[in-house]
């Protein structure tokens, strides 16, 4: 098993337990921005959903070298295409949006703690699968507790996904020349600026 697959593993079972907590009544309400929460529950499924596709798609080269560098060519703040992904994906979970994440989950299971790393062809280009595998686990453990919050689902992410989500945080950080800001907010030392993203 590639190092990280397990806690993947992880976070995406945590992200089940958010999704089967959320009520029915809740799927078009507000769930992040202008987002409703199925659309939200949509973007989450994808670090889910691009697993499995992504392994299916060998890459010749490597064009992104790190987790770090995947999000640094990509604008995830406002993106047109990741919004109508994101629809997308939450209009493919259909009427029983948990049995549809079920499904995936059981695929995933199959497949990931069996995987050998290899070059994978992703939306930012060619990466290591052990390199992309990080920028699921972040995903599912942000956008998870964004359902949680959104739909007042009590929810908390396990010691090793929160790690691993943070690793990822501050690896983006330091790789924007943001380290240091980011240290010296986590000490007491300052405070970020407000609004401020990683992402």
């Amino acid at each position: 098993m590639i190092q990280g697959a397990a806690t993947y593993l992880e976070a995406a079972r945590h992200f089940h337990e958010v999704l089967a907590g959320i009520p029915d009544s809740a799927w078009d309400e507000p769930g992040l921005g202008d987002w409703s929460v199925r659309t939200l529950a949509g973007h989450t499924s994808r670090a889910l959903i691009t697993v499995l596709t992504y392994l299916e798609r060998p890459a010749q080269n490597i064009d992104v070298g790190s987790t770090a560098e995947y999000y640094s060519g990509l604008d995830f703040t406002s993106s047109p295409e990741i919004t109508a992904r994101a629809v997308a994906a939450g209009e493919d979970l259909g009427a029983k949006p948990v049995e549809t994440v079920d499904r995936l989950l059981a695929q995933l299971e199959n497949v990931v703690p069996v995987v050998s790393d290899r070059v994978i062809e992703t939306i930012a280009g060619g990466m290591r699968f052990s390199d992309y595998l990080p920028t699921r686990i972040f995903e599912l453990a942000v956008h998870s507790l964004d359902l949680a919050s959104a739909c007042g689902v009590p929810t908390s992410l396990s010691s090793e996904v929160e790690k691993a989500a943070m690793n990822v945080a501050v690896e983006i950080a330091a790789a924007r020349g943001e380290g240091s800001l980011l240290l010296r907010a986590l000490t007491g030392r300052t405070a970020l600026p407000p609004g401020y993203s990683v992402v």
